[in-house]
């Protein structure tokens, strides 16, 4: 079996142009519901892009993997009915109170386990698989061993990002705002969301990290892009079952160029090791050229050592 190659469209004008290029599957949602999502899909955009997916033999999962206060926690239950008569392939959860929802709501949903920074260990993964997970999305901060053990005792499948920014820190509080209001500055005026464009620089470090604000609260991403075009065997011979790019902050023009690499980038290494072997350099200068500014390209945590 091949990996799934999973990506995060920005629009729906996106979602076809990407499952063209070669993705076999799709995170899609909404603020309120989802943690830090390429673009804003309301339920008649999941929609349309489940129709078209089908159509295509693809798939759609939807994101929930907020935290949810009792204040929305409501809400839960509508929309996971919606998302059963939609129709769509699976939803993403970090909160157990998705979880108790969707058994009751949905009973045959295909929920996949992803708590961010978390999700390290295979013990963990089947722990929340015996209450109904059927897939888990691991942490970016673990490093290739730990990933190819974990897939090794697990009882789920296993989800790794392969490309794009990570999170590494989130607030529930508005920090952007606090300190535009402490600096007196006008809150309606300015901006703080994605469209932004706002960074932290830290000159010592040569880095600008992306920050933005959104309903769940303030982001703040990594200064460098993973990207593991050239590193695929281990984690293909592991039988990994889905790797992720995340087009958070990029075009999808952008999107279109790194998913079809991939796509050419799996099936070799799946089906002709030597010609892979032969290609993959050439993948990874092909993303350098099309790099945003500011943004290198690096490995991770998948070749760090671990530190008990």
């Amino acid at each position: 079996m091949k990996p799934e190659l999973l990506v995060t469209p920005k629009d729906i004008e996106a979602v076809e142009s990407l499952f063209e290029a070669g993705a076999d599957a799709i995170v899609i949602g909404e603020e309120k519901f989802g943690l830090r999502l390429a673009g804003e899909f309301d339920l008649n955009a999941v929609k349309q892009a489940t129709e078209i997916a089908h159509g295509k033999n693809k798939k759609v999962y939807v994101s929930m993997n907020a935290l949810f206060h009792n204040d929305k926690i409501d809400a839960l239950s509508g929309y996971i009915q919606s998302l059963k008569e939609i129709e769509v392939d699976g939803i993403i959860f970090g909160d157990p109170a998705v979880l108790m929802v969707a058994r009751e709501i949905a009973p045959e949903m295909k929920l996949h386990w992803n708590t961010e920074q978390t999700a390290t260990n295979w013990f963990t993964a089947n722990y929340w698989g015996s209450k109904g997970a059927k897939r888990a999305v691991l942490a970016r901060e673990i490093n290739m061993d730990a990933i190819v053990e974990i897939k090794e005792n697990a009882e789920v499948e296993v989800e790794v990002q392969v490309h794009g920014m990570t999170a590494m820190f989130q607030s529930k509080r508005t920090l952007i705002g606090n300190y535009m209001q402490f600096q007196g500055k006008n809150l309606e005026v300015e901006k703080r969301d994605k469209n932004r464009n706002l960074h932290l620089h830290d000159p010592e470090r040569e880095a600008r990290y992306p920050i933005f604000e959104d309903e769940n609260g303030t982001h703040i991403m990594s200064p460098n892009d993973i990207c593991i075009i050239d590193e695929l065997e281990d984690m293909v011979d592991a039988g990994i079952d889905s790797f992720k790019i995340d087009g958070l902050l990029k075009s999808t023009e952008y999107m279109k160029v790194v998913t079809a690499l991939y796509r050419e980038a799996i099936d070799l290494c799946v089906d002709d090791r030597d010609t892979y072997e032969d290609r993959k350099e050439s993948y990874v200068s092909k993303i350098e050229e099309i790099q945003p500014n500011n943004r290198k390209l690096d490995t991770g945590f998948f070749f760090k050592e671990t530190v008990y």
